[in-house]
């Protein structure tokens, strides 16, 4: 699962306002290059819509993002989910994740947030919400005391087309999770040529490594 992150290089961080939606956006995200998709918890439809994604775009490694509680990661299981990833670090959710087979990516800003993650045995990391944090020369930093502990990291949060090449150009990460090629207005109104049209500008942006 760490090596499909890895490939992907960025991942759409997606808020479904309808479940039903999330067909015609995988087809724009497939159009624009993508085939990966995090599907957050935070608004009602998104169990349907990883329910929905899980059998209609059978070709996308599918996530649940935003998980906060055992309950979610279970249901996120029972949903199709093939990975899942929270904001912060929960002890208790990561040794669920490992007992029920679900690929879990915590979320960390700070060295206790890491040692603790890695004390449950992970090490791809969420870091959130990264520009707020202090952006690159945080992960930077970070990076340097554990990177020969295979630690790694998903920055979020504030990632856009104009950074995202910064970040993945540097070796502490290993993919970016962003959201403004999926923002709240364009699937609202539906606009899947745009967010086509975005995702590929966003894809074409990767740098080679």
């Amino acid at each position: 699962m760490i090596q499909e992150i890895e490939k992907a290089r960025l991942i759409p961080v997606i808020a479904i306002p309808r479940a039903e939606d999330i067909v015609p956006l995988g087809e724009a995200l497939r159009a624009g290059g993508l085939r990966v998709a995090e599907i957050t918890f935070r608004t009602e439809a998104g169990r349907r819509a990883i329910e929905i994604a899980a059998k209609e775009l059978p070709d996308f490694l599918l996530g649940a993002g935003t998980v906060t509680t055992i309950e979610e990661l279970e249901a996120a299981k029972a949903a199709g989910a093939s990975f899942a990833v929270a904001p912060g670090t929960n002890p208790r959710i990561i040794r669920r994740a490992e007992e029920i087979g679900l690929p879990f990516f915590p979320g960390v800003c700070t060295p206790s947030d890491i040692e603790a993650a890695m004390e449950c045995g992970a090490h791809l990391l969420k870091f959130f919400p990264a520009e707020a944090m202090g952006g690159l020369e945080t992960v930077r930093a970070l990076h340097a005391p554990y990177k020969h502990r295979g630690i790694r990291f998903v920055p979020t949060g504030g990632i856009t087309r104009d950074n995202m090449a910064s970040y993945l150009s540097d070796p502490a990460v290993a993919a970016v999770g962003g959201s403004w090629f999926v923002a709240a207005g364009l699937l609202e109104n539906r606009q899947w040529d745009h967010v086509a049209e975005l995702t590929a500008a966003a894809v074409a942006s990767i740098p080679s490594v």
